[in-house]
């Protein structure tokens, strides 16, 4: 599937899916998706050993995956787990604990997901506890 004309939302989109399917195949349980408070919203809530995982996704549309020691810059979607969104992501996944009363262990975690342009493939690479 040529990705081309998708949309960024759709590329996002995509990418979310990608990583809550990755997320399974590596023992999580997904909790829950797309969760928007006023503070912020959670990619993906996903449970492991009993600790919440708040996983914020950046995505990108590349048309060959990067090599696993690339210094280009072009294809780093970390560069979009900034600080400031990392907080957010953090102060949201507070309130999340909170409503489910939760009272174990929770982090915020990262999920990195490049999409191939030309036939929908995918890369992903997890970032656990980037708080």
């Amino acid at each position: 599937m040529n990705l081309s004309s998708k949309s960024r939302k759709e590329i996002g989109d995509l990418g979310e899916k990608v990583a809550a399917e990755y997320l399974k195949r590596h023992g999580f349980s997904i909790l829950d998706r797309n969760v928007l408070r006023k503070t912020g919203e959670l990619d993906i809530v996903a449970e492991k050993e009993n600790t919440i995982c708040f996983v914020e996704v950046k995505t990108m549309l590349v048309d060959e995956f990067p090599a696993e020691k690339s210094v280009d810059d072009d294809y780093d979607p970390s560069q979009n787990l900034h600080e400031m969104k990392i907080r957010k992501v953090a102060r949201t996944g507070e309130w999340y604990a909170l409503e489910k009363e939760w009272e174990g262990e929770w982090q915020v975690d990262g999920c990195l997901v490049w999409l191939r342009r030309k036939d929908g493939m995918a890369k992903v690479r997890y970032l656990p506890q980037i708080v």
